[in-house]
């Protein structure tokens, strides 16, 4: 069951149904989406996304998966999930353009890996970034994240994946 964490400014909680414009608000800004995933989606596949989120991640109970709010509305999206390209767990954040450039990216990083350390017990934790995504890759190395290797993408651009260790 995904939990619901605190910091300073932010709430991270489960998504609710009504989440759903705005999850896909969020995942349609092409600042934001750019570096999620494989890039910019549909508007009825950011849809089937927020979906699936529901069907599959919380009834399945795979991995946590967070709406963060701030003053009630919702600014981002974060998660810690397995995954094989790292062999261990990762975290994904996003944020709204509004929210960037205040410390909000900081602090929420550093909630999800809290987490990671804490209630999941990890001894470390990774990322991936897209190599040119210099704002990601700044925030990740002033909290500790170090470089481990670069994984060169189909499409010829580089993913830089790093680690914090405990």
């Amino acid at each position: 069951m995904t939990p619901t964490l605190r910091t300073e400014r932010l709430l991270l909680e489960p998504y609710v149904p009504a989440d759903e414009d705005d999850f896909v608000a969020l995942f349609q800004d092409t600042g934001v989406s750019r570096w999620m995933g494989d890039g910019p989606s549909s508007e009825p596949e950011d849809r089937a996304l927020f979906g699936r989120v529901f069907t599959k991640v919380y009834a399945q109970d795979l991995f946590a998966v967070w709406a963060v709010r701030r003053d009630g509305l919702l600014i981002g999206h974060a998660e810690i999930k397995r995954t094989d390209v790292v062999d261990g767990h990762e975290i994904v954040y996003a944020l709204a353009p509004s929210a960037w450039g205040c410390g909000l990216g900081t602090e929420l990083a550093q909630a999800v890996v809290a987490h990671g350390f804490g209630a999941l017990g990890l001894t470390e934790v990774h990322a991936t970034v897209a190599a040119a995504n210099e704002a990601s890759l700044t925030l990740l190395h002033r909290i500790g994240f170090e470089h481990m290797r670069d994984i060169e993408e189909d499409d010829g651009s580089t993913t830089r994946v790093l680690t914090r260790r405990r």
